[in-house]
């Protein structure tokens, strides 16, 4: 028989060890439950900074791909974007698909390369969540209307419509904030599109 000295120890450890695993079970919970609020706090701040960014019109559209007219996508190098600030809408996208008049000739000014300080902008927040921002500009030669998605996430699709060529779409993304304006866009000197 044994003695209730070694029986008692061994309910000891029993119950040491449910409580262990208990507490394991509480403690993956608890950090999971944390894990989640956590993550829904980043996605409410970041749908946040876009609603302030699209608001103060102070936001750039980095393109990632190109949808033309005629079907086909093309993945597009980094640093084509189009930027919006209060005063201005400046694009440095490229161009694939029909033209159909006053093509320009030279290689330089090809694309859809503007700035334009004279434009129509306005910005509707979407039932499901996103916006919907139309620019007109009107010192833009041949260039009619320019339609932005944003989703809440900061995903985005870019919509051209042009008297002279075919509609074209760009997919991609707006600028995170901390990178420098510099990192995102090239050398060039935007030109207005002919």
């Amino acid at each position: 028989m044994e003695s209730p000295l070694v029986i008692h120890h061994s309910c000891i450890m029993k119950t040491m060890k449910n409580l262990f695993i208990l507490l394991l079970i509480v403690s993956a919970g608890l950090s999971a439950a944390s894990a989640q609020s956590t993550k829904k706090d980043k996605k409410a701040a970041k749908a946040a900074a876009i609603k302030s960014d699209i608001e103060n019109k102070r936001y750039t559209f980095i393109a990632n791909e190109m949808i033309p007219q005629g079907g086909g996508s093309k993945q597009l190098d980094y640093g084509y974007n189009f930027r919006v600030t209060p005063d201005s809408v400046i694009s440095y996208l490229p161009y694939y698909g029909r033209a159909y008049f006053d093509v320009p000739y030279s290689p330089t000014d090809g694309g859809i390369k503007f700035t334009s300080t004279n434009f129509e902008y306005k910005a509707v927040e979407r039932k499901k969540g996103g916006w919907e921002i139309t620019i007109k500009p009107k010192d833009v030669k041949n260039l009619t209307s320019l339609v932005l998605y944003i989703s809440s996430n900061g995903y985005a699709s870019l919509g051209i419509t042009s008297f002279n060529r075919d509609f074209i779409t760009f997919n991609g993304v707006l600028k995170e904030k901390d990178r420098d304006i510099a990192e995102v866009a090239p050398a060039v000197s935007p030109v207005k599109v002919q």
